[in-house]
């Protein structure tokens, strides 16, 4: 567990990798990764003592302390409406942004399908599921949502630029936004892994992970 207090959010457009960029940051440092549905509705529920969360893999909601660090990713904030609703929850001290190019994005969300019942995600390039078409467990038919089809992934990561733009704006001018560019999250994901262990104790070093 991290001994020092830390609350992070990973932003990023769909596709970016934040949620796996997270998740790492939860395992390597002993932070509490939050979901983004769920995590304004259980923090709201939750009262003055604590925040609320629901973590990845399909645990269920559990409280913990405002003193003990956390980490989310960042489907939420994803408005300046939203960041400036999770300021009267909780004040943040690092922001992560992640910046893909347009074309790797819309490469990763053309080649999405979705087992619907477990929420599994397949990328026909690079994580394909055993059986073309089908979910690796369960052999039910995988999906590929409406706003991931080419025809859609254009405008759906044009509205999340205009979205996004003030809340990144908002946390560069508090001097707590970090960004990091590149293609592939394995050669982004080191100079994060700098960032944060400058500012918490890793529990697990950058090769264990």
């Amino acid at each position: 567990m991290a001994s020092k207090l830390l609350r992070a959010v990973v932003l990023g457009p769909p596709g970016s990798g934040k949620g796996t960029v997270c998740e790492r940051i939860a395992r390597s440092f002993g932070l509490q990764h939050l979901s983004s549905g769920q995590f304004l509705r259980e923090s709201l529920r939750g009262g003055g003592g604590e925040c609320r969360g629901v973590g990845g893999g399909g645990l269920q909601p559990r409280a913990f302390p405002r003193g003990r660090p956390w980490g989310r990713d960042g489907s939420f904030p994803r408005t300046l409406g939203q960041a400036e609703a999770l300021d009267r929850i909780c004040e943040l001290d690092l922001v992560i942004s992640l910046n893909i190019p347009f074309e790797t994005l819309k490469d990763r969300l053309s080649t999405r399908w979705i087992h619907p019942a477990s929420g599994r995600v397949y990328n026909m390039d690079f994580n394909p599921p055993h059986v073309p078409g089908v979910d690796d467990l369960t052999g039910e038919p995988l999906v590929q949502r409406e706003d991931d089809k080419p025809e859609a992934v254009a405008a759906r990561l044009r509205k999340y630029k205009d979205a996004a733009k003030p809340v990144i704006e908002l946390y560069k001018s508090r001097g707590i936004l970090h960004s990091f560019s590149g293609t592939e999250t394995n050669k982004i994901w080191p100079y994060v892994y700098t960032l944060l262990s400058s500012k918490i104790p890793p529990v697990l070093s950058d090769e264990e992970n």
